[in-house]
């Protein structure tokens, strides 16, 4: 163990606000109790107050708050802090320490079944019949069965088993995490006489934080930083963006085609329905023909059949091109398929994560602050005049943020370049294969190039203006 370790310049630990928060124990656990306090009084407002009319503290919390604002914002800057203060995380690690503590089997070990989760469970469910999840009540069942589903794991299995392959943003946040600029290691010259390893011993993931630079990967770290306060030798670091995704390191099946599904069912698909569905001649789309015809041929009430075949169509989409691109580029490598599609595969990351900062920055001045301040104000019950939303669409200025999407756009050909780049071939090869490899990312650039024409050619659908009110407040 070491007790004392001078650091780098960089290492956020040494920064004095940045490490006080991300190191400070007490802190970590007073976050920790917060965020839990929050999210058991959420579920339990949507449970007594189950109308939306009602209470808009629960949907505010979950989709404003949690999910839209802190996990994009985070995941693209610090990494993976939203798992280390994850409620479900947090009680998992109490839980499993009086468990059964019996590994898990390998059908059940399996990421492919978070992302599929998340995907089906989640997307799917959103874009068939999107009113699932935005009552009070709706939202407030789904996070209880999360939650019962995520304990009974922590009970039986042993090393966090169900942050690793069975929650639904898991596999999502460990693979979008490395598009973030910092790093979690330890410093190797005091790592040399280490005899008793307390940050692994420390670690409730059974990992091993002192391999993680010689791997260029932090496997299943969730930034809990209980290895740091084990060991002074741990570090995190303030690295270039994306640091990891330009070095050799072992890839993953589940986490590439969770960077193409997750894109395609977020992404494209938002394209798709929310942006160019705002477009005049949004009816003349194909995905709009699809689901007129759906609509027409099978005629369930309340299912959105535009929305599941702008997500069908997105996924085809998605997949058929990086495919295409791919496989060009193992030919003109002269590499393996498969070696190439789940090495360049990582490319695509900043597409949805620096992209969704785009419509999150954006909807957080058109709605989501104004319904985190009257959901909260409403929740701890406080009356006031309602707050409005920072913006409206009309603003020129929110434009600004269609800056982050061609950002991603830009980042993404860089790290194509620099994977590519691990290949041995000619630099003619290597130009080629680039070009094919990025079908995907010139897709994307496309995309909102179209996207921009289509609202200045067609100019936008007419929607109507909804006055203001006063929060409500149900405690009375």
């Amino acid at each position: 163990m070491v007790e004392y370790q001078k650091r780098d310049k960089n290492d956020i630990y040494n920064i004095p606000v940045l490490g006080f928060l991300f190191k400070n124990q007490t802190f970590i656990l007073g976050l920790k109790l917060v965020v839990l306090g929050v999210f058991l009084y959420a579920i339990v407002f949507g449970i007594v107050y189950p109308a939306k009319e009602e209470n808009i503290f629960t949907t505010a919390v979950f989709w404003s708050l949690f999910w839209s604002l802190f996990v994009v914002a985070t995941l693209s800057t610090f990494g993976r802090v939203f798992c280390g203060v994850c409620p479900h995380g947090f009680m998992g690690k109490y839980i499993t320490k009086f468990g059964l503590k019996k590994k898990m089997p390998k059908f059940l070990a399996n990421p492919f079944i978070g992302i599929t989760l998340l995907v089906v469970g989640f997307w799917g469910v959103y874009y068939i019949y999107p009113e699932a999840y935005k009552t009070p009540f709706a939202s407030s069942i789904f996070f209880i069965v999360l939650t019962l589903i995520s304990m009974a794991f922590f009970y039986i299995y042993k090393d966090m088993s169900y942050c690793k392959s069975i929650c639904p943003i898991g596999t999502m946040m460990r693979v979008f995490g490395k598009v973030s600029f910092t790093t979690l290691g330890t410093y190797e010259e005091s790592c040399k006489s280490c005899t008793t390893f307390e940050c692994a011993s420390a670690c409730s993931y059974n990992l091993k934080p002192f391999t993680f630079d010689k791997r260029s990967s932090m496997t299943d770290c969730t930034l809990c930083m209980d290895c740091s306060d084990a060991c002074e030798a741990v570090s995190f670091k303030l690295v270039p963006p994306s640091q990891p995704l330009t070095k050799k390191f072992q890839t993953q099946k589940a986490e590439v085609w969770a960077i193409l599904l997750i894109t395609a069912a977020i992404t494209i698909t938002m394209s798709f329905h929310h942006a160019l569905g705002r477009v005049a001649i949004a009816d003349s789309y194909v995905w709009s023909k699809m689901g007129l015809f759906l609509e027409r041929n099978v005629g369930l009430a309340g299912l959105d059949y535009v929305g599941i075949s702008a997500l069908l169509l997105a996924i085809f989409v998605t997949i058929s091109l990086a495919h295409f691109g791919m496989y060009v580029a193992s030919k003109v490598l002269k590499e393996d398929f498969k070696k190439v599609f789940y090495a360049l595969g990582y490319a695509f990351v900043p597409i949805f994560i620096i992209g969704g900062l785009s419509h999150t920055y954006e909807f957080f001045f058109l709605e989501h602050y104004s319904n985190i301040a009257n959901g909260f104000m409403q929740g701890f019950g406080m009356v006031g005049e309602r707050v409005e939303p920072l913006a409206t669409r009309k603003d020129a200025w929110l434009l600004i943020f269609s800056l982050l999407k061609y950002i991603a756009i830009i980042w993404a050909f860089v790290l194509m370049a620099k994977r590519i780049n691990l290949f041995s071939a000619s630099k003619l090869s290597k130009t080629v294969a680039f070009f094919f490899a990025s079908s995907l990312i010139i897709f994307y650039l496309w995309l909102n190039l179209y996207t921009a024409y289509a609202f200045k050619t067609y100019g936008a659908k007419s929607h109507r203006h909804h006055g203001s009110a006063k929060v409500m407040n149900p405690l009375k």
